[in-house]
């Protein structure tokens, strides 16, 4: 996926919260724990890697969840549509879910439309959790991911020398 800048959690998840109107082309990783992934009604969570990628690029917002076994799960949506359920809490309604899987020839994606929702709080220090389901053809999709939202990012630093990827990507779990 090509991207054209890459910000901090809060600058990223803040550009969702203010809605489509700020929506800008962006993508951060954000390292944390993965407490849930299940693709296709199978629980992968043991292999869950400990990072999420989230995207906000041509009026989509994707965030982007990924195993040590090659699986990967995107849950993708409408920037357009992104709605505040909370004083704190922002909901991403989802119509499209896509498995992943690499093999020797490169990566399989199974794009398909579903239903769901990706839920977040507003940017804060501290702990942020991303809550993503669908389900799609008769069979769930979901992942939990917790990050630390950490208090020194500065909004608008959007260039790649200036961005900061919220830690190092894990070893595999054993």
């Amino acid at each position: 996926m090509t991207t054209l800048s890459r910000v901090p959690l809060l600058a990223l998840l803040g550009l969702l919260a203010a809605g489509p109107a700020s929506a800008q082309q962006a993508e951060v990783t954000m390292t944390g724990r993965c407490e849930r992934l299940v693709i296709g009604g199978l629980d992968i969570t043991q292999n869950c890697k400990e990072q999420l990628v989230n995207t906000v690029a041509r009026g989509r917002t994707t965030f982007d969840f990924g195993a040590w076994d090659g699986q990967s799960l995107s849950f993708s949506g409408s920037g357009a549509q992104h709605e505040q359920t909370e004083e704190t809490e922002q909901l991403q309604p989802i119509s499209l879910v896509v498995a992943g899987m690499k093999n020797k020839e490169g990566i399989v994606r199974s794009p398909a439309p579903a239903v769901g929702a990706c839920k977040f709080s507003r940017p804060e220090p501290g702990k942020t959790m991303i809550t993503c389901e669908a389900t799609s053809q008769g069979k769930t999709y979901a992942g939990v991911f917790i990050t630390d939202a950490k208090a020194d990012t500065k909004p608008g630093a959007e260039s790649g020398k200036d961005a900061a990827k919220e830690g190092a990507t894990s070893p595999p779990k054993p």
